[in-house]
């Protein structure tokens, strides 16, 4: 089997996965791309299957169209390969390799009998294009409602900005150079970056590339992290020798990022998975940050805590994480109602097992990369109910728009993720 075409079975097969049996696609990814020798078939892989899930409305609306017989259960590795058929096409791959590559992966797959099938729908859909279909298709019913309550006027931008390609931002590593100086570094390795003034050491490249491809990641120059996630910094913005305590850290690029600004904070990094822990510590070393990163659980500080009062805490609770649609398409597919509920209340309890662990006088940041009121501006407004010490402080428009408690960016905005922030001091 030729890579080109191994390729083609290995998005497939990724696709199929993610699409029918609801395995998440960061995990699928992880499995699939080392069997590729080859970093560019493994970046192909990975852009085919992050198109067609961003795209799958569009894709099902013309398999709909064009095969008379609508695909059964046993047909899912075949939807999947016409959707990653569909996706070459969409991203400008010469469209006589995509559909020849295509054909040939469905023999490869044990499909020699629908071969014909896929050559006669892909080579279609390059005469004629995709139909065109509603962003908002792609959300479930219940959540695409959840959007157009929350933010009526904004929905339609919503749905639109979720189903783009992300940017990729760079967070540079000040401690090592200014942003500034690390961009003439790119520009001197023929890579083009934009920045903007509001955010000290982000940079967005205009083409993504593979981190190794970056000078200097290795050594700690830089690391990808979303614009939207370096604004937490300027959101908790910790005095010089602060005792810090970031209590859902893991991957821990924000703990990393106000190191990297104040080598004299104390942060602990807390995540309650292990394995997450190591690849944070391994984070931490890549970057010469002096971290604690330990395996603990946030909600259950009596079995960690010293006892000593942290000046800052930021609780960036896990969420539904609507906001990064774009970067995560696979949300759309595994999101259930009823997580909704679970979430709120595991990130009222966070919030409440984090309170008594900041000192009089401190900061607290809470952060979610969701858009929903319920886990973010509603979930403030109860916990400044049932907390009297908490006082909510102001926030400028660079965090996006006042919800009156706390501050939204919706996704696309500025470049940026979907992203929440509400600063509180504990009077």
């Amino acid at each position: 089997m030729s890579a080109g075409v191994n390729a083609r079975v290995s998005a497939a097969r990724v696709l199929d996965v993610v699409l029918h049996r609801g395995r998440s696609l960061k995990a699928t990814l992880a499995a699939a791309l080392p069997a590729l020798e080859d970093p560019r078939d493994r970046a192909l892989v990975e852009a085919i299957v992050m198109c067609a899930l961003r795209q799958r409305a569009r894709f099902d609306a013309a398999l709909a169209q064009w095969v008379a017989k609508p695909l059964e259960a046993r047909d899912h590795e075949l939807r999947a390969l016409l959707h990653a058929g569909f996706a070459q096409l969409e991203i400008g791959l010469p469209a006589h390799a995509a559909v020849a590559a295509s054909v040939d992966a469905a023999r490869a797959l044990g499909r020699p009998h629908q071969a014909g099938l896929v050559n006669a729908v892909l080579r279609r859909a390059q005469r004629e294009g995709l139909p065109q279909a509603g962003n908002e298709a792609a959300w479930p019913a219940w959540l695409a409602r959840r959007i157009r309550d929350d933010w009526p006027g904004q929905d339609q931008a919503i749905f639109a900005a979720s189903a783009q390609e992300a940017p990729m931002w760079l967070r540079v590593n000040r401690r090592l150079q200014s942003r500034d100086a690390y961009a003439e570094r790119l520009q001197e390795a023929g890579i083009a970056a934009q920045t903007l003034p509001a955010l000290a050491d982000a940079l967005r490249l205009d083409t993504a590339l593979p981190v190794h491809a970056l000078p200097g990641f290795d050594t700690g120059a830089a690391s990808v992290q979303d614009a939207a996630a370096q604004v937490v910094a300027d959101a908790l913005a910790p005095p010089p020798g602060a005792r810090v305590l970031d209590a859902c850290a893991a991957p821990g690029g924000k703990a990393a990022h106000l190191a990297e600004r104040d080598p004299s904070l104390r942060i602990t990094a807390l995540d309650v998975d292990a394995r997450r822990v190591r690849r944070m510590q391994e984070t931490f070393a890549r970057l010469g940050l002096a971290i604690d990163a330990r395996t603990a659980d946030a909600l259950r500080p009596e079995a960690w805590w010293d006892g000593v009062a942290y000046d800052a805490i930021l609780v960036d609770a896990p969420c539904s994480a609507t906001g990064i649609v774009r970067r995560q398409p696979d949300i759309l597919l595994h999101r259930r109602e009823a997580d909704i509920d679970a979430l709120v209340e595991t990130q009222a309890k966070l919030l409440d097992a984090a309170w008594p662990l900041l000192a009089s006088g401190g900061t607290l940041l809470y952060a979610t990369c969701s858009i929903l009121r319920a886990e973010n501006a509603a979930q403030v407004e109860s916990l400044l109910a049932r907390t009297p010490a908490a006082v909510l402080e102001p926030l400028d428009a660079a965090f996006g728009r006042d919800t009156g408690f706390g501050h939204q960016r919706l996704p696309g905005e500025e470049g940026m993720d979907g992203f929440f922030y509400a600063r509180l001091r504990k009077s």
